[in-house]
């Protein structure tokens, strides 16, 4: 099943690939959600003038110009790719709201993973982590439900999926969550 590959758990490929704390946390966070291809897809949701289908994406939604179209991928190099890309986002967050305590830490990770660290950095919710209110902070996660201007919670918008991700890393941040 997903998740499964020669027995291996998820987690363990993960600390195969050298995950450890917040890293991992975070990863287990944002893999469920990306769901894991082992091959290179055109994601319709991201279209660009180069990549009018849809951008090369692989494994647990990385992109980039090192994912060509018609690549197969392993599962080991999938999550060695997905911890290489959370550290990288793990850095960015620590850079815009240091000092995190390790739940909202893992959470806005998992945030930045999603919508990119640059634009995390500029929520309020950002703001309140670095003044140390992260009762608000973590509220303020459950602001974060819009793609491309629709509204999540919306059920007829079919994109439900945001709001179950932003309530498992909303409860991570506030420690309400096997981590």
């Amino acid at each position: 099943g997903q998740g499964e590959y020669r027995g291996m758990s998820l987690k363990a490929r993960l600390i195969g690939a050298g995950a450890v704390g917040a890293v991992l946390t975070a990863a287990l966070l944002i893999a469920p959600h990306e769901g894991e291809v082992r091959s290179t897809y055109a994601d319709p949701l991201v279209r660009t003038a180069a990549h009018p289908l849809g951008i090369p994406t692989a494994c647990f939604g990385q992109t980039g110009t090192d994912i060509p179209m018609g690549q197969a991928y392993t599962a080991e190099q999938c999550a060695q790719m997905l911890v290489g890309e959370v550290r990288e986002v793990l850095h960015q967050v620590d850079a815009c709201m240091p000092g995190l305590p390790a739940g909202p830490r893992a959470a806005f990770t998992s945030l930045a993973y999603n919508i990119g660290a640059q634009n995390l950095c500029r929520y309020r919710l950002a703001e309140r982590a670095r003044q140390g209110d992260y009762a608000a902070a973590c509220r303020g996660i459950d602001s974060v439900v819009y793609v491309a201007g629709k509204d999540c919670r919306d059920p007829a918008n079919g994109c439900s999926g945001i709001v179950k991700r932003r309530n498992q890393e909303r409860a991570v941040c506030e420690g309400r969550a096997a981590r």
